[in-house]
């Protein structure tokens, strides 16, 4: 499971932000079922920056919310992000070479 969140963040103080979603990152990755995250920041607007994890599944990212630490690091940074869907499944992955993994879709028939 992926999760992408935006955030238009300001200029003038970028270091504000990139503390908390330091911290948020660290709350999250003490999970279980964390894999990996990062955060980048818009090559075009220095504003506009993305938070992105990976978790084992659905389940993990869910429990992983529901933890204190989480809750008080991250949850209140993402509750700063764009409006925008968030949370994906991978489908498809393609390794350097061109080796690549489908998977098919948790949804069932609806995806």
């Amino acid at each position: 499971m992926i999760s992408v969140a935006h955030f238009a963040a300001s200029a003038s103080d970028p270091s504000e932000f990139l503390e908390r979603a330091r911290a948020a990152l660290a709350a999250l990755a003490a999970r279980p079922g964390y894999l990996r995250g990062s955060l980048g920041r818009s090559t075009d607007d220095e504003t506009d920056w993305v938070l992105i994890t990976e978790w084992e599944n659905v389940g993990s990212y869910r429990r992983a919310l529901g933890n204190y630490e989480v809750k008080l690091h991250a949850s209140t940074l993402l509750a700063d992000a764009v409006d925008l869907p968030s949370s994906f499944e991978p489908l498809l992955e393609v390794a350097p070479g061109g080796a690549t993994i489908e998977r098919g879709s948790d949804r069932g028939a609806a995806g």
